[in-house]
């Protein structure tokens, strides 16, 4: 196993660089710069151009792009992203980690309900295959499945949050949160997360519920699931202990790729929301031409997906012994 995960570390090496390799050229040959949008209010024209050739020389940006990529990787293996070359010039790890927990917390309680929610949902449409909830269930999942994300939030906004003013929708606490109690937090907090959870969970949870039931109907297909019904096991003992038990290793894949793929779909949604998370920062960061938190986003999301690869690599032999890695 040690040496199993060793190696999946070394081979996720070429592919980061790989990985930012890409991503340096893309936002490199995109038009616009930090330094011309800095200078954009500047109404001299000379003293425009002369803090614009600054503000380049400040940030780097006359080096030729290898000998700045190199750079980059310099300081990427001391584990520092570098400063932002946004108006505030603050260091790009600080930036990204007062918005880790928005989102990390908002994938995480996505990740939960939509596997808490579409588990059972797939595994009883599939034992009772063609009957009303199957077919109610279907359904409503393709519904939901075919709506995007950010179509069904505009809705939500103008009718819960600004009609009926039921919920809010801007940002992740109220103006007043620090005067609150503790109970109050909770509750304020809970309200804020509730619109935006939503969106973020019900198009994951119909794909995963549709996931489960299919997989859960192969299985169920199997010889060793009628060899179990002939011995006269339970109906639910052959479908959590034969069923479920060898359906898990595919769904295991699909969750090793729910977390950063949900971080990644994560930006506009929080733009709608105005939530202060990491998709807000890299739109944020795209529209400034902020280069060096660019590419730590990017790279922190490259990393969030390996690892999940990984970790539901890992969990292959806890669900099905036959699998062993040496």
């Amino acid at each position: 196993m040690l040496g199993y995960i060793i190696r999946r570390l070394l081979l996720a090496i070429p592919t980061l660089l790989g990985i930012t390799v890409v991503t340096f050229c893309v936002i490199n040959l995109a038009p616009g710069d930090p330094a011309e949008l800095q200078t954009q209010g500047i109404m001299d024209s000379k003293v425009s151009i002369r803090v614009y050739e600054d503000l380049r020389q400040y940030y780097g940006l006359d080096e030729p792009v290898l000998k700045r990529y190199g750079q980059w990787l310099g300081r990427l293996a001391r584990l520092d992203f570098g400063p932002s070359m946004s108006t505030d010039r603050r260091p790009v790890w600080d930036k990204i980690r007062e918005r880790l927990w928005p989102t990390m917390s908002l994938a995480l309680l996505s990740l939960g309900i939509s596997l808490a929610v579409a588990i059972p949902i797939g595994i009883y449409s599939a034992a009772r295959q063609n009957r009303w909830f199957d077919t109610v269930s279907s359904t409503v999942l393709y519904a939901l499945y075919s709506i995007p994300s950010y179509v069904m939030a505009v809705p939500l906004i103008l009718l819960v949050a600004i009609q009926w003013n039921w919920l809010p929708f801007q940002g992740m606490k109220s103006d007043d949160y620090a005067q609150l109690t503790a109970l109050g937090k909770m509750a304020d907090l809970v309200k804020h997360y509730t619109l935006i959870t939503f969106c973020f969970t019900y198009g994951a949870l119909a794909y995963y519920a549709r996931f489960v039931r299919q997989n859960m109907l192969e299985v169920l297909r199997q010889d060793y699931v009628r060899t179990a019904r002939a011995k006269g096991l339970t109906e639910r003992h052959v479908i959590m202990r034969h069923g479920f038990r060898n359906a898990l290793v595919p769904v295991m894949t699909l969750c090793g790729l729910l977390l950063p793929a949900i971080i990644g779909g994560s930006v506009i949604l929080e733009v709608m929301f105005n939530w202060p998370g990491m998709g807000r920062l890299f739109f944020e960061s795209m529209m400034s031409r902020d280069y060096p938190t660019i590419m730590a986003l990017t790279f922190i999301t490259a990393c969030l997906v390996l690892l999940g690869t990984l970790l539901a690599d890992l969990s292959y032999p806890l669900v099905d012994p036959r699998i062993a890695y040496d």
